[in-house]
């Protein structure tokens, strides 16, 4: 599931719930409060001649311009990355920093390699783009060579390759729609999968031939299936050899999978999409995998598919065997094998079990160069990171990933473990392990991410202080140059407190208008996403731009990251294990206790949010209205036996043998919409009507649900819309109406 909070579309409709949507903008396109002549912050206006909410919406909340995907030559020469042109460029090129002369260069304009048409993306590329959150365009990925000398890309369906040492870039003949080209080691080969083939040509774009074909119109080689794709992590199909004479090609099946039909209402005249979606306790798509060489042969990998079911990551380096990490369908145990690429057959190297679920981390299991199993896995109450049988940390950290393995040591990110100090909320550091011990290579506090090959590192750092992120490349520890930024500055700077709420000690985020007096009691909007995968009090500037926003327009806001949440424990993570409202009684303990030392006014107590965070909205106002008196659930799951397998069933089980669980959960029974005591409060429900993640029926089954109990309502439906929101304008106007709704909600309009 998505962890963004968009809250933005593409074209804006209304309809009758129990009550009619009035769309009231009193608040012009430029409108930023001030403190009003009676001391009520939010209640005057100035104008400013570019809103933020315009700014934040066309920047992409300020992440175009920013430099991204970095990629590391072994040999230090080269840092190869993608970045558009400008804060308001949605246009990613590839650029290649020389180390040596210490200056960049394009390596690939996607304007001039496209003769200035624009993109023409094919339904499995936005598809892919969808699973992966991506809003950009022109070149949004890439891969490379092992050398990082030849680099392949898509672009509006045709094969690109890139030497990167000339910087230059040529187009290849190719069958399209053109998905995930990847070089061969050795750069000789270039494959690619197209109309459901696997298919690999020259690097020079000779010999273009099919390893793979489909069978039939739902069998595909070498691309991820939606449920890898959307929450295992594992958008690839296929793998090289590190010989470069042959691949791991994944097979899918989607037959099993029951078929769903997305349409837009407000084009009827449009044939609706048909799309294969496993709900809940419904069937799979079947995933097989074969070894094929170029020159033909093709074998098949055996493993206990009944038993095993899920492909969750593949890893194929020199140092050993090809490894899999395959999954059971209950998620409470895993195998990792090793595979005979020349027979097909396979060895376990290492087995987990856990009594809730196991998690899947990036980049492992994998080879150490000297050929030791790296993993991350949860021991003794902690997150650690093991080489071979030893656990290399302790519960002093909270691994998150393994960013980079080589002789000497592993680059790992983690954040402090459970007995991190109040000081240390919302960090992610970076840093070396080996045997002698940890090595923090990140200072400042902060989130910070980093790549690595050989000598030189990217080290991407974002901290509260300053806006963006910070990317600085390191040879030996030691910082030799950094790679600029064009995003745009956002133009305010988060006035943000992290902190700990309640006996739990939930992490928290409060922020208070930037023109506050510090006295006068403040309507609060509690802003969370809540669930797993999904930390938002980090300590980073960004993230909290929109929080603030909402602050100065006269509330305090409050982010809180309650059990089930990412970064301090395992056994936090997992305690909300088949009870998904445990998120709402740590989100209601943070509230009473920041009450205590924030002047918080109680009576009048919104939430909002998106995703699981919508869903959470919706619980609260329905579960909890003697604590909340509105509510905004955006895209929310509000049955989840409507959403997909791998997420679902891992918390809650299947419906049939948790029935209860589903229930307690869900928003649509009448165990859902139960609440103590009246009055019922205001709820805005807002769903893009294309969403094919948390579809539409979600909604829909709510305002139904609702209308039935004689609760009132409104609803936002977004023509167009899927899960994430890119477009500009109802981006910004979406802002606008969530205040509106806010303040007429909770009673803080002027006549």
């Amino acid at each position: 599931m998505g962890a963004s909070n968009p809250y933005s579309g593409q074209q804006v409709h209304t309809h009758y719930a129990t009550l009619i949507i009035t769309i009231r903008l009193r608040a012009s396109l430029g409108a930023r409060p001030h403190k009003g002549a009676h001391g009520q912050y939010g209640q005057g206006m100035t104008t400013e001649p570019h809103s933020f909410p315009r700014r934040h919406a066309r920047t992409q909340r300020f992440t175009l311009g920013a430099p991204r995907s970095f990629t590391v030559a072994p040999d230090g020469s080269r840092v190869v990355f993608l970045r558009s042109g400008s804060g308001t460029d949605r246009a990613n090129s590839l650029w290649v920093l020389d180390m040596e002369e210490g200056g960049e260069r394009v390596a690939a304009d996607p304007r001039a390699l496209l003769g200035g048409a624009s993109e023409d993306l094919s339904p499995e590329e936005r598809a892919r783009r969808e699973r992966s959150r991506e809003g950009g365009a022109g070149i949004v990925g890439y891969a490379t060579d092992t050398a990082v000398e030849l680099a392949s890309f898509a672009l509006s369906g045709r094969l690109f390759a890139a030497e990167l040492r000339a910087g230059t870039a040529r187009g290849l003949p190719a069958p399209g729609p053109v998905i995930d080209p990847r070089p061969s080691p050795d750069g000789r080969h270039i494959a690619y999968a197209a109309q459901g083939a696997l298919r690999v040509m020259g690097a020079e774009g000779e010999g273009d031939r099919a390893l793979a074909e489909p069978e039939s119109e739902n069998v595909s080689y070498g691309l991820a299936e939606f449920i890898a794709a959307e929450e295992m992590g594992r958008s690839r199909g296929f793998w090289w050899a590190p010989e470069s004479d042959r691949l791991l090609v994944a097979r899918v099946d989607d037959t099993p999978v029951r078929r769903w039909w997305i349409a837009d209402p407000a084009h009827p005249e449009r044939e609706p999409q048909r799309v294969p979606y496993p709900a809940a306790g419904t069937g799979n798509a079947e995933v097989r995998l074969f070894v094929i060489g170029l020159d033909g042969p093709r074998t098949e990998v055996a493993w206990d598919r009944a038993r095993y079911p899920y492909l969750a990551h593949v890893h194929w380096s020199a140092a050993g065997a090809p490894l899999l990490l395959v999954q059971a369908r209950d998620q409470r145990s895993q195998l990792i094998l090793a595979v005979d690429a020349d027979t097909g057959a396979t060895r376990m190297v290492h087995a987990d079990e856990d009594r809730t679920w196991l998690d899947l981390f990036p980049g492992v299991p994998c080879w150490s160069p000297s050929g030791q199993l790296v993993r991350i896995a949860d021991e003794g109450g902690a997150r650690v990171l093991a080489v071979g049988e030893r656990p290399l940390t302790g519960a002093q950290l909270h691994v998150r990933a393994v960013l980079d393995v080589s002789e000497q040591d592993v680059l790992i990110s983690a954040s402090a473990g459970a007995e991190a100090t109040e000081a240390e909320t919302g960090q992610v550091h970076v840093y070396r392990v080996n045997e002698l011990g940890v090595e923090r290579l990140s200072q400042e506090p902060g989130v910070h991410a980093a790549v690595r090959a050989g000598e030189v590192t990217v080290l991407v750092s974002a901290t509260l202080n300053r806006p963006g992120a910070r990317v600085q490349v390191l040879r030996d520890g030691k910082p030799t140059t950094t790679v600029p930024s064009h995003a745009e500055d956002p133009g305010m700077s988060p006035r943000v407190t992290l902190t700990e709420g309640g006996a739990r000690r939930v992490p928290c985020a409060v922020l208070m208008p930037r023109d506050y007096d510090g006295d006068t009691p403040l309507p609060v909007l509690m802003d969370p996403y809540g669930g797993p995968h999904g930390q938002r009090v980090v300590a980073a500037y960004n993230p909290h731009l929109t929080s603030q926003w909402f602050a100065d327009q006269g509330f305090a806001v409050i982010v809180a990251d309650g059990r089930g949440t990412p970064g301090r424990s395992p056994a936090w993570e997992k305690a909300i294990h088949q009870d998904f409202t445990l998120s709402l009684d740590d989100q209601v303990e943070a509230l009473e206790d920041l009450a205590k030392h924030h002047p918080l006014d109680l009576s009048r107590v919104a939430i909002r949010g998106w995703s699981f965070g919508g869903w959470l909205a919706g619980l609260a106002v329905l579960r909890r209205p003697d604590v909340f008196h509105a509510g905004i659930a955006g895209a929310p799951v509000t049955d989840w036996s409507l959403y997909d397998t791998h997420y679902t069933e891992r918390y809650l089980g299947t419906p049939e043998q948790h029935p209860e669980a589903y229930a307690k959960s869900s928003l649509v029974t009448a165990e859902g919409l139960s609440s103590p005591a009246e009055p019922h409060r205001p709820l805005m429900v807002v769903h893009g009507l294309a969403d094919d993640n948390v579809v539409v029926a979600h909604a829909l089954r709510l305002s139904s649900a609702l209308l039935a109990a004689g609760r009132p309502h409104e609803v936002l439906p977004l023509s167009g819309v899927t899960h994430i929101t890119p477009q500009e304008q109802v981006a910004e106007n979406l802002l606008l109406l969530q205040v509106d709704f806010l303040k007429r909600s909770l009673g803080l309009t002027t006549p």
